[in-house]
């Protein structure tokens, strides 16, 4: 029975998904008498938390019943109040809770203040589920740095352009929309400068009915970015320029007029950008390329997940541009092995998802 309303509270909670910013997914729902009476998810960062949505829809029909929620009410003031405050408040009688939140302000906290209250508190219901609907909340608040997604499109050889740079485009559209998705479900999208000059990129969620835009980092040491780029004249998305402390302060001002962040490092590698990101709160980043920047997170081994889309196509050439360059290694037995955790045809390309063993 457990079960049952739990899987329920988890598909709410993906309603809000691409709106919470730094707070979790989550879904609640109020039980009694084997009956719904109520049920909420948290739609927009600081606003009210699923616990409160679902008790105010129970109202008085709260006392004495039972709540399922996917993650561990808080015990401690943010931009709303605890809701382990509303849930004494309102008499309920049990609460049965999927996961621990592993955020060192709430974890266990907030289960022990329900306990002292009186209340019955069951944990770890369909946890496995409700760590995956947060795997990049998790992971940030474990380890103190973003979660990383790296992503590339490539033909069966591996190449990502030809050997003048044209690469639009190796897949079909039903894989674009697909790692458009990918987009609209991190908290920025991160390219490198080459990319930029390249393209000309919007990197934008606006193919896909998406609920906002995630920020748009663009890596640039030498701030060569032209002021007439689309991700610095459109404005349907935040941008920031990651550069160093050494560049022209003049380009950084017109940049700031135009409303651009320009985020001067002292240091622009890969361990560098997740402190720096860890430090302005970034829980997850989808890296798209160019070659480079894919180079430097994959050789550091800095992600936690690789998405390939393979077109059945073939480019050839020494002289065309492959996904992963740098030196390479000299044997087969030092290669990374990556597990295969997904694969898919979309349209007429197959989908690989790929995590470090």
């Amino acid at each position: 029975m457990d079960e049952r309303f739990m899987k329920f509270a988890l598909e709410i909670a993906e309603q809000g998904r691409g709106q919470t910013g730094l707070n979790p997914l989550v879904g609640a729902v109020v039980v009694k008498d084997h009956k719904i009476v109520g049920f909420g998810a948290h739609l927009l960062f600081g606003e009210a938390h699923a616990e409160v949505h679902a008790l105010k829809m129970a109202g008085e029909k709260a006392n004495g019943a039972t709540l399922y929620v996917t993650l561990e009410p808080c015990n401690h003031y943010g931009k709303t109040p605890p809701c382990c405050l509303a849930i004494v408040e309102s008499k309920i009688k049990r609460v049965v809770v999927a996961m621990l939140d592993p955020n060192p302000i709430v974890c266990g906290k907030g289960v022990n203040i329900l306990r002292e209250n009186g209340i019955d508190v069951r944990t770890n219901v369909l946890e496995e589920e409700a760590l995956k609907l947060n795997k990049h909340y998790v992971y940030f608040n474990q380890n103190k740095r973003p979660f990383i997604t790296l992503k590339y499109a490539s033909t069966l050889d591996g190449k990502i352009a030809t050997r003048l740079g044209d690469s639009k485009w190796i897949t079909g559209k039903e894989a674009r929309l697909d790692s458009h998705s990918y987009r609209a479900n991190h908290q920025a999208i991160m390219v490198g400068i080459g990319t930029v000059l390249q393209d000309d990129p919007l990197l934008t969620c606006r193919e896909i009915e998406s609920k906002g835009n995630p920020i748009r980092m663009i890596v640039d040491r030498h701030l060569r970015v032209p002021l007439d780029a689309q991700i610095i004249t459109n404005k349907d998305a935040k941008t920031w320029i990651l550069t160093t402390d050494h560049v022209n302060q003049e380009k950084v001002k017109e940049l700031e007029k135009q409303g651009v962040a320009v985020h001067q490092l002292k240091k622009i590698d890969g361990e560098g950008i997740l402190k720096y990101l860890a430090e302005m709160k970034i829980m997850s980043v989808f890296v798209e390329g160019g070659s480079s920047l894919l180079t430097i997170f994959y050789d550091q081994g800095l992600f936690n997940e690789l998405v390939v889309y393979l077109a059945p196509k073939v480019i050839g050439g020494s002289d065309s541009l492959s996904a992963i360059q740098g030196k390479g290694i000299d044997k087969i037995k030092d290669a990374k092995s990556l597990r295969l955790v997904q694969s898919t045809i979309i349209g007429e390309d197959l989908k690989l998802v790929l995590t470090p063993k």
